[in-house]
């Protein structure tokens, strides 16, 4: 898939895809877009079902969290984690991780 900066640009995608999209490129605080929604950007044509689901889930989570989690700042809790919050996470760990795709 293309590099997709808006929900606009991916019309191969379902209505959901599309709002997941843009709510995780625009979560609030620039960590978490680049993070977290560089990550959905790359993969959310190819996740699943169970796996959307789980976004919603992760979705919700505080951004302040989320930011500390991906960063490794603070280990991702128990009762939090989950297979995608967990490949997430370590895609975030790799080098210039949180680094804009035209900055690459």
């Amino acid at each position: 898939m293309p590099r997709v900066t808006s929900p606009d640009e991916a019309p191969e995608l379902s209505h959901r895809q599309r709002r997941m999209l843009f709510r995780a490129l625009h979560r609030g605080t620039k960590e978490c877009d680049l993070m977290f929604g560089g990550f959905v950007r790359r993969h959310i044509a190819s996740l699943t079902a169970a796996e959307l689901d789980e976004l919603d889930a992760i979705m919700e989570l505080p951004d302040v969290d989320l930011a500390d989690w991906l960063s490794g700042r603070r280990p991702i809790p128990l009762d939090a984690r989950g297979p995608l919050l967990d490949r997430i996470a370590a895609e975030s760990a790799a080098p210039g991780a949180g680094k804009p795709d035209h900055l690459k």
